[in-house]
């Protein structure tokens, strides 16, 4: 099926094609090895739940209401899938984004201090640091088409690294970096096992190809903090710092150097790649509505001049931040979830019994037609100061307890990376190079964010 081009609706970017009739079993493992999202049925844009069976029955939700009860008032009846923790498992073992219960509820409290707003805020001097690098490094492609992606990637990268393990010389960044995009590639991919609910006990081939590179990936993690533990004075507190430091305050409990590098491993995993997910498709949005693109790029000059941003600028650059939401609510990184009922219930006034999966597919709820008006248009006003949505329409970062620890971090990087290359740069869609949007295990732009640059 081919993507939907933004010719052919107006002032329409890209978007996912949408299921329009059965596939069976093999068709759905066929496209979901391509794209998980062209898994969704397009009814699921009109209606508050879909429901159906494969091999196992199944529920894909759009209804605030219900996505509440599942994210918030009976999060333990609603663990993450089994499919979820195989494909997440090889790579960040059991830390708080896959564990359950008090192996969870330890974990996040241990590590909340981390990320509150004072030691996020403390950070921003590495963000205005890389965002300055990539305008430095943007700006020697002036004139010619840029993968903007790979910029982007490029730049997170340096954020993450740079928090997680500053000055840490056991820390191969190139390795890690080659690791985890193997892994994404190959390893996050559905396996026709998992469409048919086999047990996790069976291999997946796919899930083999990446070993060696996670097994070393996890060594060079432990050495680190090994190294860190024994001389931990080594100026600014990062992120390893931070988590060292960190106890739960009800157990005492710290984490362990396995706790530690699993944790660890899955801010480097989520931290880089989300936001620079959130970068690239934002500036495929400006670059898509030249209009939006100039009222932003006013907004930075007036506020930045000549330099980069920082985390004192972000009050004055409240348009820059409603790009970046609107980006997230578009195509949103982590964009269709998976748990498994594990008591009886009611959602939109469907039963729903033990061992059924409840899907969250929040690219559809980001899209659905009962929540959103012109769903597909490209509106950052939607989330001016007066704007009112339910909260759990927009979940890019998830909700409830389990709402991504690391989302102010994120949205904070995303800012002032967004408002430092608008500010000296205006992008230009590159003809016939607009990308399409592909689920692995985040919404990737399959093809890179093509874009021309010029110096404003």
């Amino acid at each position: 099926m081919d993507m939907i081009a933004p010719g052919a609706e107006a002032g329409v970017p890209v978007r996912v094609p949408l299921v329009t009739k059965p596939m069976g079993v093999w068709g759905s493992f066929q496209t979901g090895r391509q794209n998980v999202l062209e898994l969704i049925p397009e009814i699921a844009l009109h209606q508050p739940i879909v429901s159906g069976r494969t091999v196992k029955r199944w529920h894909m939700v759009m209804d605030p209401g219900a996505l509440r009860r599942i994210l918030k008032d009976r999060v333990e009846d609603y663990p993450k899938s089994d499919v979820t923790k195989m494909i997440l498992r090889p790579a960040i073992g059991d830390s708080m984004f896959i564990a359950e219960g008090a192996h969870w509820h330890w974990q996040r409290r241990a590590a909340a201090p981390a990320f509150s707003p004072r030691n996020v805020q403390a950070l921003g001097p590495v963000m205005t640091a890389a965002a300055e690098i990539a305008a430095e490094r943007i700006g020697q492609t002036e004139g010619r088409a840029t993968n903007v992606f790979d910029e982007m990637v490029t730049t997170t990268f340096q954020v993450i690294s740079d928090v997680t393990f500053a000055g840490g010389r056991a820390f191969d960044r190139e390795a890690v970096h080659h690791a985890i995009n193997s892994y994404i590639e190959s390893t996050a991919r559905v396996s026709f096992l998992d469409i048919v609910g086999a047990p996790s006990w069976i291999p997946r081939p796919s899930r083999l190809v990446t070993g060696s590179a996670m097994r070393a990936m996890k060594t060079m993690a432990d050495q680190a903090i090994e190294d860190r533990r024994g001389a931990p004075d080594h100026g600014i507190p990062d992120l390893l710092d931070l988590l060292l430091d960190g106890e739960d305050p009800e157990t005492q409990r710290r984490m362990s150097t396995s706790e530690l590098r699993d944790n660890l491993l899955t801010f480097i995993v989520a931290g880089h790649e989300t936001t620079a997910l959130s970068l690239a498709w934002a500036l495929y949005l400006c670059g898509f509505d030249p209009a939006v693109q100039d009222r932003a790029r006013d907004e930075a000059k007036a506020a930045l001049g000549d330099r980069a941003a920082t985390v004192a600028d972000l009050p004055a650059l409240p348009f820059c931040r409603r790009i970046v939401d609107e980006a997230l609510r578009m195509y949103p990184p982590a964009a269709f979830l998976s748990r498994t009922a594990r008591a009886k219930d009611r959602l939109c006034g469907r039963e729903v019994l033990p061992g059924d999966t409840v899907m969250l597919p929040i690219y559809a709820l980001h899209r659905n037609h009962l929540l959103w008006p012109d769903p597909h248009r490209f509106d950052p006003d939607r989330f001016a100061g007066d704007a009112s949505y339910d909260r759990f329409a927009y979940l890019p970062f998830g909700g409830g307890p389990r709402i991504c620890i690391g989302a102010s971090f994120a949205l904070q990087e995303a800012v002032i990376i967004l408002a430092t290359l608008l500010a000296r740069f205006r992008f230009t869609r590159v003809p016939g190079r607009d990308p399409r949007p592909v689920l692995i295990l985040t919404l990737r732009p399959e093809g890179g964010v093509w874009l021309s640059v010029e110096r404003d």
